[in-house]
């Protein structure tokens, strides 16, 4: 599972002109499921996510988590992310997930942050979404469990 995590001071997802999830400040995270993932690797992106340290301590150093600052999760299903750019000039998407696979592991991974964080919000599974953010710093990093 790849989650692709921005530090944001806003967070906004619409899907026809109706905003579905928004949170201030906290990390606005792309999700893409891949092909083999399983609900432990749900699971270890999830931890990942609340305890990232990329939020600035008194010192100015990226020492606080999510969950130190007790700020928004702001979750949104991401196909593209797990496509295969290696060659050509056309993405490949042999190695993301079918996507009903792709949609329980997603609704797996907001399920388990709504009952381990209070402040989460997500976009929608195969919508067409428009997705604005302000993203801190910048701030964005990778990560895949």
């Amino acid at each position: 599972m790849i989650g692709l995590l921005q530090r944001v001071t806003h967070g906004r997802v619409e899907v026809d002109a109706q905003i579905v999830g928004e949170i201030t400040t906290g990390l606005l995270v792309l999700v893409g499921v891949e092909r083999g993932d399983t609900e432990a690797k749900a699971d270890r992106l999830l931890e990942r996510l609340l305890g990232y340290r990329v939020f600035h301590d008194a010192a100015g150093k990226m020492n606080l988590s999510l969950r130190d600052i007790d700020g928004g999760l702001l979750l949104i299903p991401q196909f593209t992310l797990a496509a295969d750019t290696r060659k050509g000039m056309r993405a490949g998407f042999s190695t993301a997930a079918a996507p009903e696979e792709g949609q329980r592991l997603f609704n797996l991974l907001v399920e388990q942050a709504h009952a381990k964080y209070s402040q989460v919000a997500e976009g929608v599974f195969g919508a067409d979404m428009q997705v604005s953010l302000t993203n801190d710093g910048p701030v964005t990093f990778w990560l895949q469990a």
